[in-house]
């Protein structure tokens, strides 16, 4: 799907499309001991080895990360180790298509986090037969919990016990900061892939994971529009089959959870990785997942503000600069917190907005009914407007 005019495109790396791909060739796969599993405990923590060395053994969880040479070891092998348990490969089934994506454990007893895009095929059905596949080599059923097409998250369900996934806090992730993301791209399960995050705040569009009543949901001018994400971006190799994997920082704690991966071709078709992914924020994902195992649906916060990107109309090459409110609700949160028509939106909650897409994406993560800080530009000045959001489901 194109997104601007320079033929740059935003995929799903997964549901990974068509028949699953033929075995590997069988290898002797050699599972690391505990002393090896202490010394990767250090690793991640930087604690004494006899400290790590009792942490993990109390905890002992069989996993397949190959370990050749416990002297060389690095974080990137520590990552995978304490994470790896809480990753898993899904695969999704209906009547017509079948896809795999990935996932991750939220709870001990079987919640799991996932895209939208990954159970519904891209939109084509919330009836497809949902397999989850472990670290262990276990497959089991799943049931779906409830999905959010608006930040393309998913919640499924299994019986068992199982290692949860730790949660980091997104909003301290540095441009820079080194990552590592665990997925099944290509159907090759529990692959570890290692990069930094190249930008935070990015705003990309993706088709819309909506179910309609009529099947599958393809947005041609009458469907559902696209939908906008603000997500962190990284340079770790992501792949169709990476979707709602895991991006993890240097400690092993969940930062993101793969969404999306560009491309710099324009034929249409899915391609490999170009050092340029996407991942939702892990304040937002806990947040959507929260709603999604309580309620089975997420609420969003809703501005009540038709906007448009604003640019220089006297420079056709001109960047966009922020997002000009055409348009106000009568009554609505945007208008009761003093925004006019005119102004131009430049900052949300302190973070730039320098599209109109920026905005919607920015106010549609939030939770109905939250405060929101907006600056904008009205007449040449400055405004700091503070604003009660209102809940998009009552739009509907």
């Amino acid at each position: 799907m194109s997104v601007d005019n320079q033929n740059r495109q935003f995929l799903f790396e997964a549901p990974l499309q068509g028949p699953a791909p033929a075995p590997a060739p069988t290898v002797k796969r050699r599972k690391f001991s505990p002393i090896v599993a202490g010394i990767l405990a250090g690793v991640l923590s930087g604690a004494g080895g006899a400290a790590a060395l009792s942490l993990v053994i109390a905890h002992p969880a069989p996993n397949n990360i190959i370990v050749n040479n416990a002297d060389s070891v690095s974080w990137v092998t520590g990552v995978a180790a304490k994470a790896l348990d809480s990753v898993v490969t899904i695969s999704v089934g209906s009547t017509t298509s079948a896809g795999s994506g990935s996932g991750v454990f939220l709870t001990a007893d079987g919640y799991i986090l996932t895209n939208s895009h990954v159970v519904t095929l891209d939109g084509s059905t919330v009836d497809g037969k949902i397999q989850v596949k472990t670290a262990n080599g276990r497959v089991y059923r799943a049931t779906l919990i409830g999905t959010d097409p608006t930040n393309d998250l998913a919640v499924i369900k299994v019986s068992g016990t199982f290692t949860p996934i730790v949660f980091a806090d997104s909003s301290k992730v540095n441009v820079g900061d080194s990552t590592v993301a665990i997925g099944a791209p290509l159907g090759l399960e529990e692959t570890v892939t290692a990069g930094i995050i190249s930008a935070l705040n990015r705003t990309i569009q993706v088709a819309s994971s909506e179910v309609p009543d009529g099947g599958l949901q393809l947005w041609n001018g009458t469907g559902a529009a696209p939908v906008s994400l603000r997500v962190i971006q990284t340079d770790a190799a992501i792949n169709p089959g990476n979707s709602g994997g895991a991006l993890l920082n240097n400690r092993g704690e969940l930062i993101g959870i793969n969404v999306a991966i560009a491309t710099a071709g324009s034929s249409g078709g899915q391609a490999g990785s170009i050092g340029v992914g996407f991942s939702i924020p892990s304040n937002i994902a806990k947040r959507v997942a929260a709603e999604l195992m309580k309620h089975g649906v997420a609420s969003h916060a809703l501005l009540g503000a038709l906007v448009q990107d604003e640019v220089d109309r006297t420079n056709t090459a001109a960047f966009t600069s922020g997002a000009v409110v055409k348009e106000l609700t009568p009554g609505g949160p945007a208008k009761r917190g003093g925004m006019q028509v005119g102004d131009v939106v430049v900052s949300f909650n302190g973070v730039a907005i320098t599209a109109s897409s920026d905005l919607v994406a920015a106010v549609r993560l939030e939770p109905a009914g939250a405060p929101a800080t907006i600056v904008v530009l009205r007449d040449g000045v400055e405004l700091t407007l503070e604003v009660t959001l209102g809940d998009a489901a009552d739009a509907n």
